[in-house]
C-alpha cells in the first residue's frame, strides 16, 4: 500500500509484544512518499520488505528486466536503508519479483532467479533476506497443478539462496527431489525462456509457455496421482 497515513495507522496498533518486530510492505523505486516510508520504518524500528525488480532511472522509476538491474536495485535500496532509517542487512527483505510461468514472455522468472544468485554473492548483502510472492509463479494454471508448480519453483529458488516466501500455508509446500516430473519439465521450461539461440526474449517466452502448457495436458486431475 502506497499511502504513509494507512501504514502509520497500522504500526500504532500494531503490538510488537505479541508476534515481533512488524514488516513494512514494501519499499519500491515507484513509491511517491519514499522518505516519509523511510521515516516511518525507523520511527517504528520495523523490518521492511524491497520491490527489487523496480529500479531507479533518471527522473523516475522503471522496470527490471535483466538480473544485475535487479542486484543494483536491492544494493541501492540496501544502501538508502542502512543511512536513512538505520537498518541492518538481516532486517531487510528482498523480493527479486516473480512472474507467472504460462505468461512470462520477458523472462521475468529467469531474471529473478539469477538475481538472488547475484545478490547471495555480494558479501556487501550478506544477511539480507530473500523472499516472493509464490502465488504468482502458478497464476492462471489449472488449480491441480498449481502446488506442484510452487514447489519446484521454491526448490530452484533455495538452491539459488531464497529463505523467505509469502505462500498459501494450506499447501502442502516443499522442497522436491531432482528426478521429480514437474521440477524436471519446469527446469525445462526456464531453458526454452533463455533466448541463447538467437531467438528473442518473447520467442523464448512462447516456448516456456509452451512447455508449461504441455504439462497441464498430461498432468492427471487428481493431484495424488502421478504425472505422465
Amino acid at each position: 500500500n502506497p499511502w504513509i497515513d494507512f501504514h502509520r495507522t497500522c504500526l500504532e496498533v500494531y503490538d510488537s509484544q505479541k508476534s515481533g518486530p512488524a514488516i513494512f510492505n514494501s519499499l519500491a523505486a515507484s513509491r511517491d512518499d519514499l522518505d516519509g516510508m523511510l521515516e516511518l520504518i525507523a520511527e517504528f524500528d520495523t523490518h521492511v520488505i524491497v520491490m527489487a525488480s523496480e529500479q531507479f532511472t533518471e527522473g523516475g522509476s522503471g522496470q527490471c528486466f535483466a538480473p544485475e538491474e535487479v542486484y543494483r536495485s536491492a544494493k541501492k535500496f540496501v544502501e538508502i536503508l542502512a543511512t536513512k532509517a538505520g537498518r541492518r542487512n538481516d532486517q531487510i527483505i528482498i523480493d527479486p519479483g516473480l512472474a507467472p510461468i504460462s505468461a512470462d514472455t520477458y523472462g521475468l522468472i529467469n531474471m529473478g532467479l539469477d538475481a538472488i544468485r547475484l545478490i547471495r554473492a555480494d558479501p556487501d548483502l550478506q544477511g539480507v533476506h530473500l523472499s516472493v510472492g509464490l502465488t504468482n509463479f502458478s497464476f492462471g494454471v489449472p488449480k491441480h497443478i498449481r502446488e506442484g508448480l510452487e514447489n519446484a519453483y521454491i526448490t530452484l529458488a533455495v538452491e539459488n539462496g531464497l529463505d523467505y516466501v509469502l505462500a498459501n500455508p494450506e499447501k502442502d509446500l516443499r522442497l522436491l527431489d531432482r528426478d521429480d516430473r514437474t521440477l524436471e519439465v519446469v527446469v525445462q521450461a526456464l531453458a526454452e525462456g533463455r533466448p541463447d539461440d538467437g531467438a528473442s526474449q518473447e520467442e523464448a517466452g512462447f516456448r516456456q509457455s509452451a512447455r508449461i502448457m504441455d504439462l497441464y495436458r498430461k498432468a492427471p486431475s487428481r493431484p495424488d496421482l502421478p504425472i505422465r
